[in-house]
């Protein structure tokens, strides 16, 4: 599998590591520790600096479809928008994406985009 910038994975292959600053509830800069994702089809935003997403969603979906998981669900929260606009963004140019919709109530609503990526090819 090729290198993905940014990420390595685990020898299990149940998680990555993102070289990132993770934040606190009160938005300061914690440690420079990489941040263990589980890749499980479901990437939450809110610990991530908006100037990194452009970079962790590819990679994320990525991930997920080398391990045969084809529907991911991303969370960015519901705020006023900006991080949607930008998920949606990454996601029409991407080209795994077969398509991508925000998700129903039960799922997280308008914080939440489900993604279908492409089988095969």
């Amino acid at each position: 599998m090729p290198a993905l910038p940014g990420l390595t994975a685990t020898p299990n292959r149940t998680c990555f590591s993102v070289f990132t600053t993770p934040r606190s509830w009160l938005n300061k800069r914690v440690d420079n520790e990489p941040v263990q994702l589980p890749i499980d089809g479901v990437l939450d935003l809110h610990t991530f600096q908006p100037r990194e997403i452009k970079s962790l969603v590819p990679d994320y979906l990525a991930e997920c479809e080398a391990r045969g998981i084809f529907r991911v669900r991303i969370i960015h929260g519901k705020g006023v928008g900006n991080l949607r606009r930008t998920v949606h963004s990454i996601l029409a140019k991407h080209p795994r994406v077969e398509t991508f919709a925000l998700a129903g109530e039960l799922f997280g609503g308008w914080g939440a985009t489900i993604v279908q990526l492409k089988r095969g090819e």
